[in-house]
């Protein structure tokens, strides 16, 4: 029977409701242990029905196993596994350990979520689904993960999900997904609950008493009614009592009326789990009866069906376990390890690692043995812990450091820097003065700890000692190109300078082929940014970063490979690289993800028309840096994005998203985030056609530049100036900052700097000079990338023309401004060459809606995907998501777009063949 709960029920109700008519959703139910989410959970589910179920229990004895929560959900409906996508098929075979797969299988995290998603919705196909995890902070942090991963993507599929969580230990787990919080029951509730269970019912002082001692949590009230009001009257009042307490002595006072022996085996069943034989076989080893857990049955402690034996509520675990001594723990796991068969091992190493109390070679090699395991599973939470335990239980110094190291690597990796850092510092504490030894891996994983988590200043000094106490000058030199390029965030050109001189003079030292590519690459980085040179430097680092290997390999480099097409800005440097890049970047890992989708969207938002590929692969990056807590990718994402809006004319989402920006970047000194929003806004109101406003941003931008002595004259907004104070007819002015910026960009020698500085002459330029100016402008930009560019120049020129009255030769820079600007999806950029187009006495086509506009970042992904030829089941796998739910988002956008067929959304969709 529930008792009250009429809102909560109504709210899952609605869940279940949708489910059955194909829309799918999630509710997680927290609240403090014993207020009755395992009651609600079960209620949702009764007398359902024609809706499938599958059920799963976090327990905490199963929280080291990887995946073993998500196998004890999904097992039912493992036959629907051949109905996936292969991929994720694998990934989801090799994480539960089934037959086919293998362990690498399983590296990436959101690959695993994503199976779990498209076996559920293909599990629904035939009937609606709900699944129910209860405990789910219990649950290992995989399958936590996966879960909560797949139930943020269930939108068209008729599943429901609903999870049990208790607070305030399960907070973190289910953040970001609708929560439905349970309180304790009011006093009405009280009394109606405590009358069912006891007939006739206390009176209403004693219900009153229940309810302030226990603040209404049904658990608690029943375990303390009437036979304990002695027990409650006893407490102290002044302060509420905290229910969890009252209910682990109610507990530990019903085990005393058990005699040892039955204690005993229910400590054997609390130790293994819930697997009968095993618990047998454990209890044999330890010299116990098993059948004693038949009186636990009778004593309303356990259940024993179906080969498994369930607790009546995990707190009863929680007290059994608690309740015996450290020895009689110890014998428990002990039992249970030598029960566990050879071919568990990682199971059987937890349960030597709860034996044992000292430090034991064996044990603690078979604890390392497990987390590479899990590492293996990409359960790198799980592998963190087995790594961390395994160093407490190293005899030999070296062996604790080692695996101190990975498991501060592995939490890293699971999300989770401060317990890396943590991990590290207790590594660095362990360490005996005469013992300890520089590690250059220690410092790389610090480095990048704070770089990607906005802390640049102190990842630039960490590196920096990093150099200093090298052994070689390869290690010297990949730790010095780190260096530069947290300097390239910093906006520091002085001491990017000093260390391209450092990197200059190793350059002879150096062996290996990673490390003169990082070397020459850092190099070229540093001298770009202080304005000496540089291009030389990256063309030479080119060729070695197309054929190395490691690279390719190292996901905390693997945005590397695109630095030299964005720093070179040509038409014929990268292409390799940009191809390196594509093979690999899906199978990078989750920290890898953001830096080189971000990486990758710049490139593509200044090189060609594929403005909503790159779009797509800002939003993705900002999504992503938000979930691991990389701030630093997080703000130059955004920051990104804002220039690309800008372009676009999309005017409230650029403001939007460069105030965001420049917040963060602001808080971590990433003066080039700051720098990028600057060149945004001023362009934004340059297209707006207020060239005061923009004026006062790009002047603004200049004095920053000039303070962090930031002399790249990539970043200088020098023809955007021009622009600003011809249009202020401030011409002396305008001439002054082009023929300035025109120096400097024919020291660097690019195109793309040498094609802005003819342009930015040409609008400075008299009536009889200007011609030469764009035409040699346009020269430039036909060995770059950037049609956008490109574009601005044929605009500007069209103008001067017009000006001049030479009317018929302004057209066709104007058409051609026109067609280019139409192509990109450029809006406002486009009006205002139709405009002048329409002075010259052309006649205009009427601009159509951007088709991007209208959708949401979401729509955008899948219109893309499908746009280019991939199917449902192809696009559902690449976006995490499933087929039903990417039906849906291409229903919306056929619905907003006005069109019904893939064919009319690939037309309507510039680039997205790209």
């Amino acid at each position: 029977m529930l008792v009250g709960r009429q809102a909560e029920q109504q709210a899952i109700d609605r869940l279940m409701a949708a489910a059955r008519l194909g829309t799918g959703g999630v509710l997680a139910v927290t609240g403090e242990a014993g207020v009755g989410k395992t009651a609600l959970l079960e209620n949702a589910v009764s007398g359902q029905p024609g809706i499938r179920v599958l059920r799963a229990t976090g327990l905490e004895s199963e929280r080291e196993i990887p995946f073993a929560t998500l196998l004890q959900l999904v097992r039912p409906a493992l036959g629907a596994l051949d109905g996936i996508p292969p991929v994720q098929a694998t990934a989801l075979s090799a994480a539960l350990a089934l037959p086919g797969g293998h362990g690498d299988d399983a590296r990436d995290r959101f690959a695993i979520g994503a199976a779990v998603l498209s076996l559920l919705c293909r599990y629904a196909e035939e009937e609606p689904v709900a699944v129910l995890v209860d405990d789910l902070q219990l649950a290992d942090a995989p399958s936590a993960h996966a879960l909560v991963f797949a139930a943020r993507r269930l939108t068209a599929d008729p599943v429901a999900a609903l999870f049990g969580v208790r607070t305030p230990e399960g907070d973190e787990v289910v953040i970001g997904l609708p929560r439905l919080s349970l309180e304790g029951l009011d006093l009405a509730a009280t009394r109606a609950l405590l009358s069912h269970v006891t007939g006739g019912g206390p009176s209403d002082a004693q219900v009153g008493l229940l309810h302030r001692a226990t603040e209404g949590n049904p658990l608690a009230l029943l375990e303390l009614r009437a036979a304990d009001l002695d027990v409650v009257q006893s407490v102290e009042t002044g302060l509420p009592l905290r229910v969890p307490r009252v209910v682990a002595d109610t507990f530990g006072r019903r085990l005393e009326r058990l005699d040892v022996d039955c204690r005993a085996a229910l400590l054997v069943a609390a130790v293994c789990g819930t697997d009968l034989r095993l618990i047998t076989a454990a209890c044999a080893a330890h010299g116990i009866d098993a059948a004693r857990l038949g009186d636990a049955e009778t004593a309303e402690m356990v259940t024993v069906q179906g080969g498994r034996v369930e607790f009546r509520h995990p707190l009863l675990r929680s007290a059994v376990y608690s309740g015996a001594s450290m020895q009689q723990r110890h014998a428990a796991h002990r039992a249970a390890a030598d029960a566990t068969p050879r071919t568990d091992a990682d199971r059987r190493a937890w349960h030597l690692a709860e034996a044992t109390w000292h430090p034991d070679q064996e044990v603690a090699d078979l604890l390392a043995e497990a987390g590479e395991h899990a590492v293996a599973r990409a359960a790198y939470a799980v592998a963190s812990g087995a790594f961390e335990r395994a160093a407490r239980l190293s005899p030999e110094a070296e062996d604790r450091a080692e695996r101190l190291l990975r498991a501060a690597d592995a939490a890293w990796i699971a999300g989770d820097g401060r317990r890396a850092i943590a991990l590290l510092d207790e590594r660095e504490r362990d360490a005996s003065p005469e013992a300890a030894t520089y590690d250059v891996r220690e410092s790389e994983l610090r480095a990048s700890i704070a770089a990607r988590t906005g802390s640049l200043r102190e990842a630039l000094g960490i590196l920096l000692t990093a150099a200093d106490r090298a052994d070689d000058a390869d290690a010297a030199t990949v730790a010095l190109a780190d260096a530069v390029h947290a300097t390239f965030y910093l906006g520091d050109a002085r001491t990017a300078a000093g260390l391209g001189e450092r990197l200059a003079a190793l350059r002879a030292d150096v062996t290996r082929p990673r490390a003169l590519a990082l070397g020459l690459m850092a190099t070229g980085m540093a001298r770009t940014l202080a304005g000496s040179g540089g291009a030389d430097d990256i063309r030479a680092a080119v060729p070695l970063l197309e054929t190395d290997p490691e690279l390719g390999h190292d996901p905390r480099r693997l945005s590397w490979l695109l630095l030299a097409p964005l720093f070179l800005r040509d038409a014929t440097s990268g292409a390799r690289l940009r191809t390196l890049v594509d093979d690999v970047r899906n199978a990078a890992g989750i920290g890898a993800l953001p830096a080189v989708l971000f990486h990758v969207a710049v490139d593509q938002s200044t090189t060609d028309a594929s403005w909503p590929r790159a779009e797509a692969n800002f939003g993705e990056a900002i999504r992503l840096a938000s979930e691991t807590g990389q701030t630093t990718e997080l703000a130059m994402s955004l920051a990104g994005l804002a220039r690309l809006e800008a372009r676009a004319g999309r005017v409230d989402a650029c403001r939007a998203h460069g105030a965001e920006a420049r917040l963060l970047c602001a808080a971590r000194d990433i003066h080039v985030g700051e720098v990028w929003v600057g060149l945004a806004l001023g362009d934004l109101e340059l297209s707006l056609g207020h060239p005061d406003r923009a004026l006062a941003h790009l002047s603004g931008l200049a004095e920053l530049l000039e303070r962090l002595r930031l002399d790249d004259v990539d970043l200088s907004p020098a023809p955007e100036l021009t622009d600003a104070l011809a249009r202020l007819g401030r011409r002396a002015d305008a001439a002054s900052v082009a023929a300035e910026f025109r120096v400097r960009a024919d020291r660097k020698g690019q195109p793309w700097a040498r094609a802005r500085a003819a342009r930015a002459m040409g609008l400075a330029a008299a009536d009889d000079e200007f011609d030469t100016w764009f035409e040699r402008a346009l020269d430039r930009h036909a060995e770059t990338l950037d049609a956008f560019e490109a574009a601005r120049t044929r605009l500007a020129y069209g103008e001067r023309l017009r000006r001049a009255g030479r009317r018929s030769d302004a057209r066709r820079p104007l058409r051609e401004a026109l067609d280019g600007f139409a192509e990109l999806g450029a809006s406002l950029w486009r009006d205002r060459a139709a405009a002048e187009l329409t002075a010259t006495g052309e006649h205009v086509r009427a601009a159509g809606d951007d088709p991007v506009a209208v959708l949401t970042p979401q729509e955008l992904q899948v219109s893309l995907l499908l746009a280019e030829g991939r199917t449902t089941r192809e696009a559902a796998a690449a976006l995490f998501l499933s087929p039903k739910t990417v039906e849906y988002h291409l229903r919306k956008v056929y619905t907003k777009l006005g069109i019904s067929s893939r064919e009319a959304l690939s037309t309507l969709l510039p680039g997205a063949d790209r």
